[in-house]
């Protein structure tokens, strides 16, 4: 599964050099010119796993012009990102969700670490099953009924008769994701309410594997991940009052898919932006959001979003 995100990126890294070669002539010149550009250092990256993809693709298209930066990508899950983050113990945090502000935020704050909260693509939480659970659409309440504390719902027919009875084995993020925090809020009406009879794990590919090996596993993750193993995965639609709507690229960016999508972010500590190679990434994501998200399988931010996010970043390293 991994290394379908790898070879998506390098698709993408592939069509840029060519064009950049088609453009440049062989211009020694040129050539120069852009080594001298390069940056070189260390860059710590933690957090999210539905981001790790996003990050992943953008510290491997950074490398094909800057190959002296080393990478370390984490997923520890949002939570157990701002932890190291709000530590000093790496330079981006990445999130599916705003950082607390009455947890982590205070942390950072006591040891004078400054940061900013940077959009980088839209995401939505998908809704998934076994593809032998034959489910098309669930209400926002039913999902609720699901997953709030202390659910008793055990078959699909526990939520409605005409559902199947199949015996249901839950699957879903662990209380350190930010994935986990949005979905109980938005579903539960409590950010951490949920029920915990089911099988928890911050990384979302044992979530898929999980899902997609038993007959009546059903579950949520990022919507790449259902995008990446769609052929082993059922995606259930959602009907927040207006009628049942499935995640895509354009619901999820026009909003319509409603109350799953959301914007996904990174966290840069203004410390680290002083470094030119850390100030050079954070500018390259923002500059190439539309082509790292392609490569990763995120939505791209809106124009609006885009422009936002730049102004941020220059704004939080003394630009």
């Amino acid at each position: 599964m991994r290394q379908l995100r790898f070879m998506s990126a390098l698709a993408v890294t592939s069509a840029l050099a060519m064009g950049l070669a088609a453009c440049g002539g062989g211009d020694d010149a040129d050539s120069d010119a852009a080594a001298t550009d390069q940056v070189s250092g260390d860059i710590r990256v933690d957090g999210s796993s539905t981001v790790f993809p996003f990050a992943q693709a953008a510290s491997e298209l950074f490398n094909e012009e800057n190959p002296d930066v080393n990478f370390s990508v984490g997923l520890s899950g949002t939570g157990g990102g701002f932890e190291k983050f709000c530590a000093g113990e790496t330079d981006i945090s990445d999130a599916s969700r705003p950082i607390d502000e009455e947890e982590e935020a205070p942390v950072c704050e006591e040891a004078g670490i400054e940061y900013e909260q940077i959009a980088v693509a839209n995401d939505g939480i998908a809704v998934v099953t076994n593809p032998e659970l034959e489910l098309e659409c669930l209400t926002v309440e039913q999902l609720n009924e699901m997953w709030k504390p202390e659910s008793d719902v055990d078959q699909l027919s526990d939520l409605d008769p005409e559902l199947p009875d199949t015996t249901l084995a839950l699957f879903g993020p662990g209380t350190d994701s930010g994935t986990f925090d949005f979905f109980t809020e938005v579903i539960n009406d409590e950010g951490g309410a949920s029920r915990t009879d089911y099988e928890a794990s911050e990384d979302d590919n044992q979530l898929v594997t999980g899902v997609s090996g038993s007959p009546g596993g059903i579950g949520y993750f990022g919507f790449s991940y259902y995008e990446q193993n769609q052929d082993q995965l059922n995606l259930v639609a959602i009907d927040s009052g207006d009628g049942c709507v499935v995640p895509s690229q354009e619901t999820i960016q026009d909003g319509s898919y409603a109350p799953l999508g959301r914007p996904i972010f990174m966290y840069p500590s203004a410390k680290a932006l002083e470094r030119p190679e850390v100030d050079a990434f954070m500018n390259f994501v923002v500059e190439n959001q539309q082509t790292i998200g392609e490569a990763a399988g995120m939505v791209p931010l809106t124009e609006e979003q885009a422009a936002e996010a730049a102004e941020k970043v220059s704004a939080l390293s003394g630009a």
